[in-house]
């Protein structure tokens, strides 16, 4: 599906990470005076806003948002610079109790996520009525395991400064936060005094990464995660986890636009008119409003092209699981 066509030209898969090289040298290389690195896993339950502040924090969209639940499958790294130090975030899926194989693979990678990592920020919605449940579970098993964590209270736009420092205190009693920081990861309010304090603890060594690389996912894999985003945002009642999305090629054309084929899985062939919608029109909604989006991340023109198959218990087969650093066996 596309509203455009052209004659693709075959060419190489593009770098989006690479270092653009100056005219008659070689890239431009910034090497800090006292380098840090370290990684911190961003850990919560689900839409707590993770994948908000990941992005925030990078100033750049590596993660996929949706206020529906569960929507990262697994971990995200998003990299930032502050000063000499690089801070790797790990954006994980939302702890929760997991009931299904893939669940059960995301709150595995999510806990790997927090076992590897320096530090570890639990994002708290302060706008809910009440802690959850998930929540307690977290800081009971991060308690039991011996970590500390920095208290992240996310969306306080959306809540009264009183019920907000009640809030505050209730976790704060848990015993297990080094730092307590009010944020809204939406609008930026607070996140960047809470990177500063993290980047000021990343442990001392070099860089692990380029300094103008934002994340470790290739380009290819980052728009069928955008293209998953727009599925999840208009069918999540209508097929909630039913759908996956897996990038089918990258061709460049000689004028520098790119062709991006795209295949949405699904389960059941039931399911292929929920995608496609009356005469086409949802499919060409989410290619419009994801295309539109990858030409301002790729800064060119973009063909974009979806196609749905249907791929029978795609949930339950081990070389998805592969593909997203999942466990199956978890």
């Amino acid at each position: 599906m596309s509203d455009e066509t052209a004659t693709p030209i075959p060419g190489p898969i593009p770098d989006p990470l690479a270092a653009e090289t100056p005219a008659g040298g070689e890239p431009e290389v910034y090497v800090p005076e006292h380098p840090s690195c370290g990684f911190v896993a961003l850990v919560g339950a689900p839409n707590a806003g993770k994948s908000t502040l990941l992005n925030t924090m990078i100033g750049s969209k590596v993660s996929i948002v949706s206020h529906r639940v569960q929507t990262t499958r697994t971990r995200v790294l998003g990299i930032a610079t502050e000063g000499d130090a690089q801070v790797i975030f790990v954006d994980t899926p939302g702890i929760f109790a997991p009931k299904k194989r893939l669940e059960r693979a995301m709150v595995a990678a999510a806990w790997q996520g927090a076992t590897d990592a320096d530090l570890v920020v639990l994002l708290v919605d302060a706008a809910r009525k009440s802690v959850d449940a998930d929540t307690r579970s977290i800081i009971t098993t991060l308690r039991d395991s011996g970590r500390q964590a920095i208290l992240a209270l996310n969306k306080i736009d959306l809540i009264k400064r009183d019920k907000l420092l009640a809030l505050a205190a209730d976790l704060n009693a848990e015993g297990i936060f080094s730092d307590v920081f009010m944020i809204s990861a939406e609008t930026g309010d607070g996140v960047a005094d809470l990177r500063k304090l993290i980047a000021s603890r990343m442990p001392k060594g070099p860089w692990h990464f380029p300094g103008d690389q934002l994340s470790d996912i290739p380009m290819r894999l980052l728009a069928a995660e955008l293209v998953r985003e727009k599925l999840f945002l208009q069918l999540y009642q209508e097929l909630p986890y039913s759908a996956t999305v897996e990038p089918e090629g990258w061709e460049e054309f000689d004028d520098g636009s790119v062709k991006i084929s795209m295949v949405i899985f699904i389960e059941r062939d039931s399911q292929k008119a929920i995608v496609l919608g009356k005469g086409g029109q949802r499919i060409k909604q989410i290619g419009a409003t994801t295309r539109i989006e990858l030409e301002e991340m790729l800064e060119r023109r973009v063909h974009l092209f979806l196609h749905v198959k249907v791929r029978e218990e795609w949930t339950n087969d081990p070389e998805r699981y592969r593909e997203w650093n999942l466990d199956y066996n978890a």
